[in-house]
């Protein structure tokens, strides 16, 4: 589907293409008609579904509550945040409204004194913890040979970080 033509001021004629949802190829046409393919684009602007999921997924304390919850089951606040150990009340909470929000787990308030909340993985959830343990199967097998890259660079670099 075509979606939007634009006129440069060098002789080049701009369009770009939507392939799927998500992505756009910019095709560059010179005045001779060559084709010259710029690039895909994940929608920087515009709604990304990767990009969005991945923002939810990629911190490191969704993954470690989503981790918790497997292997604990059922959860309260408290418990969470002392098995993880280093997040803050405020980013607990954060991230645990995210993942609810996003349908991964599910909280359930008791109607006591004091007022019981309990967090455990949903469905979804569960379907997600396969690839994460993937990602943290293939970080194991190749954490030798990242840490040994990593102290390699830092050598050639005189210490200086290179990030």
């Amino acid at each position: 589907m075509f979606c939007k033509n634009k006129q440069c001021l060098l002789g080049k004629q701009e369009r770009t293409y939507k392939l799927d949802s998500y992505i756009d190829v910019t095709i560059i046409e010179k005045q001779t008609n060559r084709k010259y393919k710029k690039m895909q684009n994940f929608h920087p602007t515009g709604v990304c579904p990767i990009r969005d999921i991945l923002s939810h997924l990629s911190s490191k304390w969704a993954t470690l509550i989503l981790i918790t919850l497997n292997a604990n089951k059922t959860m309260r606040f408290s418990d969470i945040q002392k098995s993880i150990g280093d997040i803050s009340q405020r980013m607990l909470t954060v991230t645990l409204r995210s993942l609810e929000t996003d349908g991964l787990i599910s909280r359930k308030i008791y109607a006591e004194i004091p007022p019981r909340v309990e967090y455990k993985l949903t469905e979804r959830g569960y379907s997600l913890i396969p690839h994460i343990e993937g990602l943290v199967n293939w970080a194991i097998e190749n954490m030798p040979m990242i840490m040994k890259n990593r102290k390699t660079n830092k050598l050639t670099t005189n210490g200086q970080e290179s990030f």
